[in-house]
């Protein structure tokens, strides 16, 4: 790799310098809201959005293709062709989660509106600016005349904040590099390592009798009663909530990671179910008649875990909790409750990068240059890195800073989206090397 080329990228990049705020906007004025949260044609145009990445990969020579991981929901592959030896994928996602209230905002959600230094706007930062970033970064290197030895691809999918089901359909159809950078707000830290999500439902059921008959079932009767007392499920259920709270608390103080703040294995329960009768969804068929002694229960869980933990061993750990929790109880132990993973179908693997890994040195090296440290840390929540690395690829999360991912007022700091522009054209000219 020579010094003039990777000068003349750099150059390129300083000279057009104002190119990734352009397109950002132009992207941040295509509502992309996920589908799957609001369902609405005005705000549901990831075809647009894509058409409109799929026109700036063309002109820069990138063969493109699309396909639906859901009916009108588009991925879109973009590939410069090169060496299997030296190739890299950039990924990131176009979908979105809704504005929320309008009124709360101080500027457009949709409008692109540039302040302060900052672009703002739904998906500025989460995660359009890092796919901005990404295209600019090619666009520079396609502008100073470089021609790459390893192959590029830049893959932007749908259903990233609803279980990363685009990433998942690339990597199910065989899509591979030898690295994968994913450049999601990262605060221009390095995050080499996630931990994994299973997403999991457990169902207790009771016993159904009239709320009349209660005392029965509480306080011994001098006389036998042809009402058999009932075996309420939502007091079974809050006892077994309680237990996974003391769970939670174990896993936390036992299950560590250097790069991952201590808890991190949460089991957090998002969502729960209570009433009488089963239907053939899992759920209760009746919730508003408190005159039932209820004998459904039902929890659903986001249970993470460590980057270096196996996911078939964590549901094996999860599930002989539940058992020996069902021998607490007589009634349990002859009704045990049910477990169902995957909830929706959903499955985040976790993954961990070697610190050493050229992917993570390139940055690091890089940004010594500049004069600034950098520092590396896991990544909190989950990502579609957790796809790629599953998958056997190295990956690492590196985008900017900003602030309002998933809340109000969301922007990127256009100082960062600049800075990490040059990063990501750096990473891409070290991992996939100059033709000589």
């Amino acid at each position: 790799m020579t010094d003039a080329a990777v000068q003349r990228v750099f150059e390129q990049i300083e000279q057009d310098e104002d190119f990734v705020v352009d397109l950002l906007r132009e992207m941040v004025s295509i509502p992309t809201v996920n589908p799957k949260f609001v369902r609405d044609p005005a705000v549901n145009k990831e075809p647009e959005e894509q058409a409109l990445l799929e026109q700036e990969l063309k002109k820069l020579e990138f063969e493109t293709e699309q396909f639906d991981a859901f009916p009108n929901r588009p991925n879109l592959i973009g590939r410069w062709g090169g060496s299997e030896e030296k190739s890299l994928i950039i990924n990131g996602h176009i979908d979105v989660v809704p504005e929320g209230d309008r009124s709360s905002w101080s500027v457009d959600p949709f409008g692109g509106e540039v302040r302060d230094g900052r672009l703002y706007g739904r998906g500025a930062l989460d995660m359009k600016g890092g796919i901005a970033a990404a295209i600019a970064a090619a666009r520079a290197i396609r502008s100073a005349g470089v021609t790459l030895d390893g192959r590029l691809d830049i893959h932007t999918v749908v259903d990233e904040e609803a279980g990363g089901f685009g990433s998942r359909a690339i990597v199910d159809r065989g899509y591979k590099a030898q690295a994968v950078l994913v450049p999601e707000p990262t605060w221009e830290a390095i995050n080499p390592a996630e931990g994994g999500i299973e997403w999991v439902r457990v169902t207790i059921l009771g016993k159904a009798a009239h709320a009349g008959w209660r005392y029965n079932s509480i306080y011994p009767q001098p006389d036998p009663m042809d009402q058999a007392p009932g075996v309420n499920a939502i007091e079974l259920g809050t006892r077994f909530l309680a237990a996974v709270r003391e769970l939670e608390r174990e896993w936390g103080l036992r299950k560590k990671h250097p790069l991952l703040p201590p808890g991190i294995t949460t089991i957090n329960p998002g969502a729960v179910f209570a009433g009488a009768g089963l239907g053939e969804n899992g759920l209760p068929l009746t919730t508003t008649n408190p005159a039932i002694i209820p004998d459904v229960f039902v929890a659903d869980f986001d249970l993470k875990f460590l980057p270096t933990e196996d996911a078939k061993e964590v549901r094996k750990e999860f599930e002989a909790f539940v058992k020996a929790f069902a021998e607490t109880s007589d009634w349990l132990r002859d009704n045990p409750p049910r477990v169902q993973w995957e909830l929706g179908g959903l499955h985040f693997p976790g993954q961990e990068t070697d610190l050493d890994h050229a992917l993570v040195r390139s940055i690091t090296d890089f940004r010594r240059t500049l004069g600034e440290d950098t520092k590396i840390e896991g990544f909190v929540a989950v990502s579609d890195a957790g796809h790629y690395g599953g998958a056997g690829m190295p990956s690492v999360l590196y985008g900017p800073s900003g602030d309002g991912m998933h809340g109000l007022d969301e922007y990127v700091d256009i100082a960062s989206l600049k800075k990490t522009t040059r990063v990501v054209a750096n990473v891409i000219l070290q991992c996939c090397g100059i033709k000589a």
